[in-house]
């Protein structure tokens, strides 16, 4: 079993919801990211999601769209994107690490150096988002050959299509909770439940929503009917406010304890705990 899908049989075990995270590979830095990632591991997270910046993230809002661009202007790329993550786990991050990337920069890499470089590196899924799942069984096929796990997509819009994405999922299937791109939003449309459990009857593998999950009302709404909750936008604006202090050595952690804090407040963790 690939560790994306321990990761839920073990939170299940235990009858809570996964707790996903979405930052971007070197927003503001290399170091910044490393120091995030064992963060949020120490807030819970069972699985992180990494993302690789692009100049034309068709699925993204503007705060992540802004987030690439400072990524970009660092010069990240997705090797040095995925050869972050043995960083992350000498500092001791063990969770699974899940590749967030268009599919340009997949093609900008030979296939087989591209696997290469994820087997070398420990990563243990990839998510491209703007890859059709009816144009996707030839990377279904190298990512299931080389021990990858491929995170399926399935928005509401895909009424025709929720039972062939969800039965072939593998890993988890992710849901998106709304039509449009990434992004903070104060409600949730009411027809996501519906949507969620129209998912789970198809789905062999756990159920995670995402795109607009911003705080713990929304999470205690949408816990009942999925088995994992994403959330990206409201991280990334929160290392946005701090970019400044997360790209200095000396003010890096005072950086991550309020990106630290925004988190606990999304989970109703305690305060300084």
């Amino acid at each position: 079993m690939n560790k994306v899908e321990t990761s839920f049989q073990q939170r299940l075990v235990k009858q809570n919801n996964l707790f996903i995270p979405f930052i971007m590979a070197g927003d503001p830095s290399e170091e910044a990211t490393v120091d995030l990632a064992v963060m949020l591991q120490e807030e819970g997270a069972d699985i992180l999601e990494l993302g690789v910046p692009y100049s034309d993230p068709l699925a993204d809002g503007p705060v992540i769209q802004q987030s690439a661009k400072r990524a970009l202007s660092g010069g990240m790329n997705i090797r040095r994107a995925i050869e972050l993550v043995p960083k992350m786990r000498q500092k001791g991050v063990k969770i699974p690490i899940v590749l967030f990337t268009y599919y340009n920069p997949v093609l900008q890499l030979e296939k087989d150096f591209f696997f290469a470089l994820l087997q070398q590196n420990e990563v243990d899924g990839l998510l491209i988002p703007d890859l059709p799942h009816e144009e996707s069984e030839e990377m279904r096929q190298d990512c299931k050959d080389n021990g990858i796990e491929l995170i399926s997509l399935v928005a509401p819009t895909s009424q025709k299509r929720i039972e062939r994405i969800a039965s072939e999922a593998r890993g988890f299937v992710y849901c998106v909770s709304s039509l449009g791109v990434t992004g903070e939003r104060k409600a949730l449309d009411p027809r996501v439940y519906d949507f969620l459990e129209q998912v789970r009857h198809h789905s062999n593998v756990p159920v995670a929503v995402g795109f607009g999950i911003s705080s713990y009302a929304q999470i205690e709404e949408l816990s009942p009917h999925c088995d994992g909750i994403i959330i990206g936008s409201a991280i990334v604006r929160k290392i946005e406010e701090q970019a400044a202090n997360l790209k200095s050595e000396t003010n890096r952690q005072t950086g991550v304890q309020a990106v630290k804090e925004a988190v606990q407040n999304m989970l109703k963790h305690p305060q300084n705990t």
